[in-house]
């Protein structure tokens, strides 16, 4: 017996129906061409599937069988045939998610509230664990998106950029630092300087400022919530350089003073570093879109 996916279709439609015309109906072919492919698999499988001149039509038990077949079969085929056809759409897929900016949850979540809302069959991730190694993992396929402010020449990775973003010194108002219109990086030098948990190769203060300059603060401090940094710089119990998005809220906050990196200020640029085969995926271009408009919201408070 030579079964095919379109025999189970046409069991399962006869049985829901009741009958041949509406099963007809139901699979967009005409009612003389359904008759002649259910004797033809009735002549194939040597028994008859259905019970004659019953109304409704009822299957035979040979014919609850394959109803049963269908039923099994169908909905499997049904959900491999769907994901197929997402994958080649662009409506299903993977979007793994490291950063190598700490402060980047602020902006994030809103980014990602609005991308489940456009595509909720995307699965979607943030991998934490890997944010010392965001751009290994990335060639890997461990993870498919990372937030970076320092691009790489890494074969079949493109870095696209999101938006850029001035590091700012946030101190205590009664710091005497506070009188100055900017901070060097001589201005570190006897200060306590609370940072993120990070490699100092990957902290915007370090690296544009005092590293170049051959400064070392008095003492860092490491502090993984960016609310805990606030607290202890309003407390004079040292200060921090932080993106400017991230002090939007207390731009006028009588507690701090912020203030420039130099005469001039610094600008930095954060990316996202995407595999070259992913960026023209219609989810991650609109991933990508979302994340440059909600940076300007930020930025604007």
């Amino acid at each position: 017996m030579h079964l095919e996916f379109r025999h189970l279709r046409t069991i399962k439609a006869i049985h829901e129906e009741g009958g041949l015309a509406r099963a007809a109906d139901r699979l967009n072919i005409t009612q003389s061409a359904l008759s002649h492919q259910v004797k033809g698999l009735e002549d194939q499988a040597g028994v008859e599937l259905f019970v004659r001149r019953s109304k409704p039509l009822k299957l035979s038990p040979a014919g609850m069988k394959l109803l049963a077949l269908a039923e099994d079969v169908l909905p499997k085929v049904q959900a491999l045939e769907d994901e197929f056809r997402g994958i080649e759409e662009g409506t299903s897929g993977r979007l793994h998610i490291a950063m190598e900016c700490h402060a980047c949850f602020d902006w994030l979540f809103p980014v990602l509230n609005q991308f489940r809302k456009a595509w909720p069959e995307i699965d979607v991730d943030i991998r934490q664990r890997l944010a010392f190694g965001a751009l290994p993992a990335l060639e890997r396929e461990e993870v498919d998106f990372v937030i970076s402010s320092d691009p790489e020449d890494i074969p079949g990775i493109t870095f696209v950029p999101l938006f850029d973003y001035a590091p700012m010194c946030v101190l205590s108002a009664k710091s005497p630092l506070a009188e100055k219109p900017f901070l060097e990086a001589g201005d570190f030098a006897d200060q306590t300087l609370i940072t993120y948990p990070m490699d100092r190769a990957r902290l915007d203060v370090f690296k544009t400022l005092l590293t170049p300059a051959g400064i070392e603060p008095a003492q860092q401090r490491q502090v993984e919530l960016t609310d805990v940094i606030l607290m202890l710089v309003a407390a004079g119990r040292g200060l921090s350089v932080l993106p400017d998005w991230v002090m939007r809220d207390i731009r006028n906050h009588p507690d701090y003073a912020i203030r420039p990196l130099t005469a001039t200020g610094i600008t930095r640029r954060m990316y996202a570093a995407v595999r070259e085969d992913d960026v023209s995926k219609p989810y991650m271009a609109h991933v990508l879109r979302i994340a440059k408009t909600e940076a300007v919201k930020l930025q604007r408070g």
